[in-house]
């Protein structure tokens, strides 16, 4: 498969359908929500197509609502260009569920697909790598001819889990391993696989650095997000959402792995300050930044005290809608984005030394983009 690539733009030729012809129709559906590789930009599909939003500032780049009203459960964009996976979902699905569509939206139409033998749960792209992931299976093609590289049997996985690092060189990808709770490590530079015992229950998050140095796991307990190496297995640091069970919906690094944002269903969103280069379950400052954890002040007790109290808080978090799905990413300037399957967009802004309750500096609902949220 060879093709170009532009970057998208807010240009009119762009636009299959302009916001001011839909103000009339029922808002749609949404299905999925996606940052691209850098959170720079975020898919949403819904019951009658996708939309792609630039972040900062706000603002829709385009949208394709497709005229037999078509559901599309998962869209993946490949950092700004013009390319993207779809597949199908929904009541009505456009496409079939279980076919990865490459759309080229400078043609306005699909140039390869992608045909398997049970339901697509998600995708992951690279410049280089399509990653696909079913219920027990992950498949792995090479962009440029969509040639099998890779099949990976998992551990049943019905929340596609599956990340991949973005940066230029050798492939990371982490995934479900075999049994419950394990993470499997692919590193395609030295062709090594590790397998990392990361939870005594169900996986249910997973978030890659950039680079695939370092992996984030959380478990359907929700209270514990673990940090791992990479390369070695080993645990990096344990950080604590909070003491209650809850639903953990979304991880982020930030792009220099300094921080890290989690969501759940409890309506919170959390942001923990990570020291990346300090040994297993360490508590020390990071120097680089003079941002200090929040731990328990009996951490000192730990080989007495239950794990609850060496664990280390978040540094800032704000509270939204409690039971709400919401996916965050890193933005600049500390701040993060955060979307909600409502309509909802949220950039706050946090303070990494004295930490506490994030500010609100922006908030919209992009299904009605010239609307905000209170």
């Amino acid at each position: 498969m060879t093709t170009s690539t532009t970057t998208l733009t807010n240009s009119p030729e762009s636009h299959l359908s302009t916001p001011a012809a839909t103000t009339t129709t029922p808002l749609p559906t949404l299905l999925h929500l996606s940052f691209n590789q850098d959170s720079a930009c975020f898919a949403a599909a819904t019951d009658h197509g996708f939309r792609i939003f630039n972040c900062d500032p706000f603002r829709e780049i385009f949208r394709r609502d497709f005229p037999s009203g078509g559901g599309i459960a998962v869209v993946q964009m490949l950092f700004r260009c013009n390319i993207l996976a779809l597949v199908g979902g929904g009541p009505n699905p456009h496409y079939p569920i279980n076919k990865v569509m490459i759309w080229d939206d400078h043609q306005s139409r699909c140039i390869g697909e992608l045909s398997f033998r049970s339901e697509v749960l998600s995708v992951r792209l690279r410049r280089d790598r399509i990653v696909v992931i079913l219920l027990q299976k992950i498949y792995v093609y090479n962009f440029a001819d969509l040639k099998l590289l890779q099949q990976i049997d998992t551990f049943v996985n019905p929340k596609g889990l599956c990340e991949v690092s973005h940066v230029a060189g050798a492939m990371v990808l982490v995934c479900l391993g075999l049994q419950k709770g394990q993470i499997r490590v692919e590193h395609y530079g030295s062709k090594q696989t590790k397998f990392v015992m990361a939870h005594d229950s169900r996986i249910v998050c997973v978030a890659l650095t950039h680079d695939g140095s370092l992996l984030a796991t959380a478990s359907s307990k929700g209270t514990l997000v673990r940090v791992f190496n990479t390369l070695d297995g080993s645990l990096v640091q344990e950080v604590r959402r909070g003491a209650d069970r809850a639903d953990i919906y979304s991880l982020a690094f930030s792009k220099t792995a300094e921080r890290l944002a989690v969501s759940s269903d409890r309506g919170t969103v959390h942001v923990f300050n990570l020291k990346v280069d300090s040994g297993p379950l360490q508590t020390i400052s990071d120097p680089n930044t003079g941002s200090p954890p929040v731990v328990s002040h009996l951490s000192f007790m730990k080989g007495v005290l239950p794990k609850y109290f060496s664990s280390e808080w978040s540094v800032a978090r704000i509270h939204l809608n409690e039971g709400l799905q919401y996916v965050v990413g890193f933005g600049h300037q500390n701040t993060v984005v955060i979307l909600g399957m409502d309509g909802s967009f949220y950039r706050c802004q946090f303070d990494p030394v004295a930490g506490g309750e994030m500010t609100v500096v922006e908030s919209r609902n992009f299904l009605k983009p010239d609307e905000t949220f209170s």
